[in-house]
């Protein structure tokens, strides 16, 4: 393989979960497309920037392939060489109109993620975006989840990113020094994919399939079933024996429509403010999270004493691959109380949804699903959101400034998918701050800036502890 070094493994052929994640595109509320919004104190120097990227494509296959589906979905799709790989489709530069506010870059960069892939092509895209207000620029970094988590994403910008603004160029590469896999010629693929039909019929027998689609299409059945079909799936798709609707009174509607907000806040204090507590940052994120929520619902005439979180958690260890966490879902408090009572029992429930979420991972509850039709698995998958209220991730990444072409990353909020919830909180944390963005549905969060003012505020409240 051609990956750089601490690289996780880019394999040929999709894990189940990442097929999951490309069958789900069929439902476009599904999207696990997600983005950053990189804060530049200048415009980078494009042709510096394309070279760069034209580089880190022969680092990282990934980049130059697309994605191959196998026939009817008998198996995972795969990824194979773009014959018509252009680094100009993928790079691209445009600028905002007069003012250039960070409102109109937020607005754009919202289109931008929202918008499907072109499914023949590798699934990333950067836009440089000029003119924004103040002499400084942005850069919009758009990548599909069955490329990288946001783990190795952040691995993955090394490869363009710089501790100094006038870094000498790495050395030049020769693309025929990597080694690549030969793709598989017909005959290859199809002794593959029968190889991969036997070894999913192993996995999950196959006399079995048809009692797991019927107790799937109503899962409600499933705690009292008492067959085999019923033994195997218990464990691994706990999580579907919950139907319960989302609690918010007021994020009751969903819809394609899309909105960003920003905010920021400082890394060290909100972490002493955790220690203080007895807990972590996550913890702090998200108990800021679930005061925002509440203060959200009592400030419109709707208060709301729990919502249901998800979040993000790392699975990753020395053999993982590009992907590598579970969902976690748990009942959050957000009736109005002090604020470190609030972090005491979001520590506790937090604690309790990782070892709920680690008897059924997404690797093995995709296997699972990779016996179903898509038609089913969105269906369930949509079923499955309409218990969530809103959706949480935490990426760490660099401590120190960073430079891209010659410009200074002077912010970076990433853009978690949204995924048929109301709001995705993602932070990711850099230069001793703690970048957020907001990624939401407009016809759920019908005053986003009201939500960013809570948010802003809970994050106070927590560091006033």
């Amino acid at each position: 393989m051609a990956d750089g070094p601490g690289f996780p493994k880019f394999d040929r052929k999709m894990s189940d979960a990442e097929g999951l994640m490309w069958r789900l595109e069929k439902d476009p509320h599904l999207s696990s497309t997600f983005a950053n919004v990189t804060i530049l104190d200048r415009s980078p120097d494009f042709e510096r920037l394309v070279a760069r990227m034209e580089r880190a494509t022969h680092v990282v296959e990934r980049l130059r392939q697309r994605v191959q589906p196998m026939p009817v979905n008998l198996t995972a799709p795969m990824w194979v060489d773009d014959t018509n790989f252009d680094i100009r489709y993928h790079v691209r530069h445009v600028a905002l109109p007069k003012p250039g506010s960070m409102r109109q870059l937020l607005d754009l960069a919202s289109l931008i993620t929202c918008d499907p892939f072109e499914r023949t092509r590798p699934l990333w895209q950067f836009v440089v975006v000029d003119g924004l207000r103040g002499g400084r620029s942005a850069l919009i970094e758009k990548l599909h989840h069955t490329i990288a988590d946001g783990e190795t994403s952040v691995q993955m910008s090394l490869q363009f990113l710089d501790f100094e603004r006038d870094a000498p160029e790495p050395p030049p590469i020769d693309p025929a020094s990597f080694e690549r896999p030969e793709e598989p010629t017909s005959a290859q693929a199809n002794q593959d994919l029968l190889r991969d039909m036997v070894a999913g019929s192993l996995r999950l027998p196959l006399g079995l399939i048809r009692q797991i689609k019927d107790l799937l299409a109503d899962p409600t059945g499933i705690p009292d079933a008492g067959n085999a079909a019923a033994d195997t799936i218990r464990g691994v798709m706990s999580q579907l024996n919950d139907t319960e609707q989302a609690h918010s009174p007021l994020w009751t509607s969903r819809s394609l429509q899309r909105g960003m907000e920003v905010l920021r806040a400082p890394f060290d204090e909100t972490k002493a403010a955790a220690k203080k507590l007895g807990g972590t940052l996550n913890t702090a994120f998200l108990t800021a999270a679930a005061e925002a929520a509440g203060n959200y619902h009592r400030e419109l005439g709707s208060p709301v004493d729990e919502l249901r979180a998800s979040m993000a958690i790392s699975t990753r260890t020395d053999d993982s691959g590009s992907n590598a966490f579970s969902l976690a879902r748990m009942m959050v408090p957000t009736g109005d109380m002090p604020i470190a009572d609030r972090f005491q029992a979001i520590q506790a429930s937090t604690g309790a949804a990782r070892e709920a979420s680690a008897g059924g991972s997404l690797e093995a509850l995709a296997a699972v699903a990779a016996s179903l039709p898509t038609s089913l698995v969105t269906r369930l998958a949509r079923q499955q959101a309409q218990t969530v209220d809103f959706a949480t991730s935490n990426v760490r990444g660099a401590p120190m400034p960073m430079f891209v072409a010659g410009a200074q990353l002077l912010e970076n909020y990433p853009v978690g998918p949204l995924g048929g919830v109301a709001f995705n909180l993602t932070l990711l944390s850099y230069n001793h701050s703690l970048d957020m963005g907001i990624n939401l549905d407009r016809a759920a969060v019908t005053e986003p800036d009201l939500l960013r003012r809570c948010m802003e505020r809970a994050f106070g409240d927590l560091l006033a502890v």
